[in-house]
């Protein structure tokens, strides 16, 4: 049992929680939890840490049986924990690698959401989320959007960041001119947005361009749209959230795609 928050194996995990740089090199995320833990594919887990509370519980003791896993007290799991209540269980995770060209190898129309300078992890992991909901099947990031490994990203998926395909670029604009090439229509959510989003056929191969919570998309990259849209706004609001104006437009798409 652990019984110090000086072990090497809780330092490796506050590690892992605190700096994407250490998730990088070690290729390792943090997923805690008992429902992110459950959605986790058993051939990622590298190791899993658990409470001596959590043992108590036969229904949760039952949830790791078979594995391998470290007991530490509740006050040490306390002090490793990256939320206010934990629920003393706790996986270090192996990252899953995809490609920009991963997202268009899919059967049926491209549905891809291509994400510019996205800083707010709670943002990122409610657009994977829904955009799982959705049917998306892929989503590209540029270098400077959030650590999708962020362990508060990884709480607001839910569990999809484990099965919705996505990939970082260093270079956006070339990678969108690569997805044009191959037939997908962009769209970029404008102030100067010609139609109204729900006027588009988001039936064919199919991207949503979403920028910065702030500042919106860059010029240079809104540039790149095929067309600009808008969503229409009652009051005095002018624009939306990021993840709920993608929201929006996603679920559009997954309606016109079930008609």
């Amino acid at each position: 049992m652990i019984t110090s928050s000086a072990n090497g194996k809780v330092k490796q995990v506050m590690n892992l929680i605190k700096k994407a740089k250490t998730r990088n090199e070690s290729g390792l995320f943090v997923a805690e939890g008992l429902r992110i833990f459950k959605e986790i594919p058993r051939e990622q887990i590298d190791s899993i840490f658990v409470s001596e509370s959590f043992l108590k519980e036969e229904e949760k003791k039952h949830l790791i049986g078979g594995m391998k896993y470290e007991v530490l007290t509740d006050e040490v799991f306390q002090v490793m924990s990256d939320t206010k209540t934990p629920q003393g269980i706790l996986a270090l995770v192996k990252q899953h690698a995809y490609t920009p060209e991963d997202l268009t190898r899919v059967p049926g129309p491209a549905f891809l959401m291509i994400l510019e300078n996205i800083q707010d992890p709670g943002n990122l992991g409610t657009i994977i989320r829904a955009g799982e909901g959705a049917g998306i099947t892929g989503v590209l990031m540029n270098s400077t959007t959030a650590d999708i490994y962020n362990p508060k990203v990884i709480r607001s998926t839910m569990g999809s960041v484990f099965r919705v395909p996505f990939a970082y670029t260093d270079n956006l604009a070339d990678s969108i001119l690569q997805l044009k090439k191959k037939g997908i229509k962009l769209y970029a959510a404008h102030l100067n947005g010609r139609n109204n989003y729900e006027k588009e056929d988001y039936t064919v191969d199919t991207g949503f361009l979403i920028g910065n919570e702030a500042n919106g998309l860059t010029e240079d990259t809104a540039r790149l749209a095929d067309a600009y849209i808008k969503i229409p706004m009652m009051g005095s609001v002018e624009s939306l959230n990021a993840a709920v104006a993608a929201s929006v437009l996603m679920f559009e798409t997954a309606r016109q795609r079930r008609s």
